[in-house]
């Protein structure tokens, strides 16, 4: 860490220039960090600042004592960290070095540290060193929400310059695709609307969120739906972002079996784009009668059928076969334990209704859907379980049987690598559950209008992004990513007055502090520049409290 001085003479006038920088190392070149600008300051703060940094391990020996004041400074730890990682992904660049920007990457980096509102988001910031890490000028709510609509209008520029830089010239030809949905609390916001609902929430309107990723499971590409928007409707906008804005050629989309329908198929040989998806088991059915393959095709090792430039890869999952067979084994045994419940009060009570308890039970067998194998009769006094062996014979007849459908060509991806690019929707499932219930909760919104939803779930989109590369670093480390982000956010500046010079020192980390830096290879600087930047809400909830 040292300042770099300057001076200069320009049409006549003279200019000068101090820069608090540093010099690192890079694949063998060495390369320069701004990290301040200093230029307002007096020749005397300058003087006195290089000669602090010259001397900044004996400073004992340039003043007394009684010279020095020192007070704990503000939480420096996480903020740095997770600006690092953004560096290093290409995010900071692709927002963009302006207010906007930087107010955007505080919001990405708020939801990895605190997952609540705009308004928390504030609060956050006047505990962090996020002015003096980020450059950034004093804001508030209001500002982190007109944000969220600067991030949806400049969505599909940033995603573009993060496709560039991840994959440079040498763009994938897979991408994966799924769709969920996430719950609304109220029923204020624009996209709500009530439809397949994933979260078992009855009586809640949704929002329908799709995501697009490239091959490793990275999000490129999300897009919001209004919450009633089937999932086969989102696939013409995916295609749209592949074809106009990532301008990729010869992709293949890998979407489930809800996903990729025939008219959805149809849009993506316009583009001259291949598929991989799987079909449904009514699908299966049907083309079992036509002849089109056998029940025999159906073992653990792949079988493929070929119709046309059609290919159907089978398999039999043994294990997911096991499941659906001890799931069976599971409903019939809460049925007869209401059976058996049922059987002992019309014993103990004469006058009792057989015809209301048989009904009881058969909404039960219904609730379950075992209904086309499994049924209720009464036998005098009482009630007996009847099965019908052969109705359950043809039930689990598929049980773990699924086919995988492709345009893809056997020279192009042979049967094992389709197979393995459907298995890989997993990497989809896995994102959607850290966006819904894992670190990032997408839910609850706090955000009305089209603009700010779009600019929200695009933000967790991009703290994903951060997780994803922290949780690669600290895969070997006892903490999970919230756990290595609290850690890191408990490390705290030391507020440094010399005279009538202020900045904070950082004080070296230990313990798991400095394993979490060392695997994510992040150097703490020594010292950081003190703004004393203001951050405050305008809400004041002290005056509304009782």
């Amino acid at each position: 860490m040292y300042i770099d001085s300057a001076y200069f003479t320009r049409n006549g006038k003279k200019y000068r220039r101090h820069l608090l920088r540093e010099s690192f190392r890079e694949n063998g070149k060495v390369k320069h960090h701004t990290w301040a600008n200093l230029s307002h300051c007096s020749e005397e703060e300058i003087s006195a600042l290089k000669l602090a940094l010259k001397h900044k391990g004996d400073l004992a020996h340039l003043v007394s004592v009684k010279d020095i004041k020192t007070r704990e400074g503000l939480r420096i730890g996480a903020v740095y960290s997770l600006k690092a990682i953004a560096d290093r992904i290409g995010l900071t660049k692709s927002l963009g070095n302006g207010r906007q920007g930087k107010l955007a990457l505080w919001q990405v980096q708020a939801r990895l540290m605190d997952q609540r509102s705009r308004l928390s988001a504030v609060r956050l910031a006047e505990s962090h060193a996020t002015c003096d890490i980020l450059g950034l000028e004093a804001f508030n709510e209001d500002h982190l929400y007109n944000n969220l609509a600067w991030l949806a209008g400049r969505q599909e520029i940033i995603e573009k310059r993060l496709f560039r830089h991840r994959y440079g010239s040498a763009p994938p030809q897979l991408f994966l695709y799924d769709v969920t949905s996430s719950y609304l609390e109220g029923v204020q916001n624009i996209l709500a609307a009530f439809g397949y609902n994933r979260d078992g929430k009855k009586g809640k309107m949704q929002l329908v969120i799709g995501l697009l990723t490239g091959p490793e499971g990275a999000p490129v590409a999300v897009r919001v739906f209004a919450g009633n928007t089937p999932d086969k409707k989102t696939v013409p906008e995916q295609i749209r972002v592949l074809a106009e804005s990532f301008g990729v050629k010869g992709v293949t989309l890998v979407g489930d079996r809800g996903m990729l329908k025939q008219t959805q198929i149809d849009l993506l040989n316009q583009e001259q784009f291949h598929y991989i998806t799987a079909i449904t088991k009514p699908q299966i059915e049907k083309l079992l009668r036509e002849g089109m393959f056998q029940m025999g095709f159906f073992e653990e090792k792949l079988a493929e059928v070929a119709d046309g430039a059609v290919r159907y890869i089978l398999r039999r999952n043994p294990e997911r076969a096991r499941e659906l067979v001890g799931s069976r084994e599971a409903k019939l045994a809460s049925v007869r334990i209401l059976l058996n419940q049922k059987n002992l009060y019309l014993a103990g009570h004469p006058r009792a209704s057989v015809a209301v308890a048989q009904r009881d039970i058969q909404e039960k067998i219904e609730q379950l859907k075992i209904e086309d194998w499994a049924r209720v009769e009464s036998r005098g006094s009482s009630l007996e379980l009847v099965i019908d062996d052969t109705a359950l014979k043809e039930a689990a007849k598929l049980d773990g049987c699924y086919v995988i459908k492709t345009d893809l060509s056997s020279e192009m991806a042979s049967a094992k690598t389709a197979h393995d690019r459907y298995k890989d929707l997993a990497e989809v499932e896995r994102a959607f559950r850290t966006f819904k219930s894992g670190h990032l909760e997408i839910q609850p919104t706090f955000v009305r209008t089209e603009a700010s939803t779009r600019g929200h779930v695009f933000g967790v989109m991009l703290a994903y992004l951060v997780e994803r590369e922290l949780e690669r670093y600290w895969r070997g480390l006892d903490a999970t990513v919230a756990e290595g982000i609290d850690e890191l956010g408990s490390l705290r500046g030391v507020e440094l007055s010399i005279g009538q010079v202020t900045c904070q020192q950082v004080p070296e980390p230990t313990g798991l502090t400095k394993q979490l830096l060392d695997a994510a290879d992040i150097s703490l600087p020594e010292i950081l520049p003190l703004r004393k930047v203001h951050v405050a809400t305008r809400k004041k909830l002290v005056s509304q409290r009782i």
